[in-house]
């Protein structure tokens, strides 16, 4: 099985506004609640595929509830630990006149020792069975800096390759602790390191500690550094639609290819062809399956003639 962790679950809604004037009124068009953060995005997206998945992290309160009982028809296991505040809730503004969506995204719950001890019980025992493991996302109040350091270090030591997946000092500690793969975004990765120019900050970012790199870049598609060589992966045209998730599906993408023992330019062909499908699917977390078959076979796949 694949494990996805999600320290900071969230309840993701989802509005759809004909334009988003600011300073105005507006009547939305549509409403979608789906259970999110990244990891459990991750996880519909395996499930989907055809991958066995167990969610974990943290979940609370009336939203918390909320969340549970929409993953539970979606079928990735639930190993999610209870805590005593109340889960997130994350809110997209659809604009449908642009295609552009405005993010608004909760603090989470704040999580007390006791609850984190519980958590790295359940973690330790969940890590021994797995194929492979997914950190992702944001950490919650409470937890310290370091989490997903420690996460690496416990998957490391049962064996089980590591994808993390986060931003800020959490990703900076955490890439120290030698995780197989990270995957951060163009922004993410600048604050990583400081450089703008996507190949020269993943070989950065490889040096600080991963194993491999991939940077997902939008439009773009995603670059790869790993000690096998460097490759470009783009999608045959850009699409319109939510990105909500997009990065989420390109994780699931990888992880699935890791496990099946696919070169890396086909895991790079799933993982662009999952994120652009899932652009123009409604709601995070889903792909469009029609697009996902097609586009996987459009996706072009460059080596680059550097060393990494």
């Amino acid at each position: 099985m694949i494990l996805t962790v999600t320290l900071n679950t969230a309840l993701d809604i989802t509005y759809t506004v004909p334009a988003l004037v600011p300073h105005t009124g507006h009547r939305v068009g549509d409403v979608r609640e789906r259970p999110g953060g990244k990891g459990l995005n991750v996880a519909r997206v395996l499930t989907a595929l055809g991958y066995e998945s167990v969610v974990t992290g943290f979940v609370g309160g009336p939203t918390g509830a909320v969340v549970r009982e929409l993953l539970a028809p979606l079928a990735p296991h639930d190993a999610l630990v209870p805590v005593a505040g109340a889960t997130r809730r994350t809110v997209a503004v659809v604009d449908a006149s642009s295609g552009d969506t405005t993010q608004l995204n909760e603090p989470g719950p704040t999580v007390g020792p006791e609850e984190w001890a519980a958590f790295l019980a359940s973690y330790d025992s969940l890590v021994r069975e797995a194929a492979a493991v997914a950190l992702c996302g944001s950490l919650p109040p409470g937890v310290h800096v370091g989490a997903y350091a420690e996460l690496i270090r416990r998957a490391r030591a049962a064996g089980a390759p590591v994808l993390l997946d986060t931003s800020g000092e959490p990703l900076r500690r955490g890439i120290a602790a030698r995780p197989d793969l990270v995957k951060p975004n163009a922004e993410e990765l600048a604050q990583l390191t400081g450089g703008r120019e996507p190949l020269r900050a993943a070989r950065d970012a490889r040096r600080r500690g991963a194993h491999a790199v991939v940077a997902s870049l939008g439009a773009e598609g995603v670059m790869a550094v790993t000690a096998k060589g460097v490759w470009h992966a783009i999608p045959p045209a850009p699409v319109k639609g939510n990105p909500t998730g997009a990065g989420d599906s390109a994780v699931a993408g990888l992880l699935s290819g890791l496990v099946d023992g696919l070169s890396w330019p086909d895991r790079l062909s799933r993982a662009v062809a999952l994120s652009t499908a899932t652009v123009l699917a409604p709601a995070a977390g889903e792909f469009d399956p029609t697009a996902y078959e097609d586009l996987l076979e459009r996706v072009t796949v460059t080596e680059q003639a550097v060393a990494a």
